[in-house]
């Protein structure tokens, strides 16, 4: 059986036993890894993707880590003397898939136990949230409503010093005549 994880922004196709070299990852050599983000598992007609691999882990050891060859980047503009070299050099790290499992195996009790813990902080966190929204729903209110009268008495004035002037204004036409 394989299956499709992805890592590092890049997705691979591993096996039990398979030697896979990935981005770098926080792990010290001799510690096991899981990914727990599996596209795709199976083998031929009995492929598994979407929620039907939700629960699915891969589990790994990692065998290395150290930076790869240097890629010497060299850029020239022809004509205008300039010349730039450049090296990277990538840091990886070595792991060896020990086990695919479709519903986390082993390995995902303990996973599987953390997910079932987050949900209760969430509704532990709901009631919270729903109380404070109607608090500051009350807040605005006011606000909006004592914001309303004093925006009509600032406008009245303005309407009412416009008028005076095109009444003068028709005053000096008038006597223009």
């Amino acid at each position: 059986m394989y299956a499709v994880i992805k890592t590092g922004g890049k997705q691979y196709r591993v096996q039990e036993g398979d030697l896979l070299r990935i981005e770098k990852l926080n792990a010290e050599v001799g510690k096991k890894v899981t990914f727990d983000n599996v596209l795709m598992l199976g083998e031929g007609a009995d492929l598994k993707v979407g929620t039907d691999v939700a629960k699915a882990m891969v589990s790994a050891v990692v065998t290395d880590a150290g930076r790869d060859k240097k890629v010497v980047v060299f850029k020239k503009r022809r004509r205008k003397n300039y010349r730039l070299t450049q090296g990277h050099r990538q840091d990886y790290t070595q792991v060896q898939i020990t086990e695919v499992a479709a519903t986390g195996g082993a390995t995902g009790k303990a996973a599987t136990k953390k997910a079932a813990a987050k949900p209760k902080a969430e509704a532990k966190a709901a009631p919270k949230k729903a109380a404070a929204k109607p608090k500051a729903e009350a807040k605005a209110a006011p606000k909006k409503a004592a914001a309303k009268p004093k925006a009509e008495a600032k406008a009245a004035p303005k309407k009412a010093a416009a008028k005076p002037k095109k009444a003068a204004a028709k005053v000096k036409k008038a006597g223009e005549e």
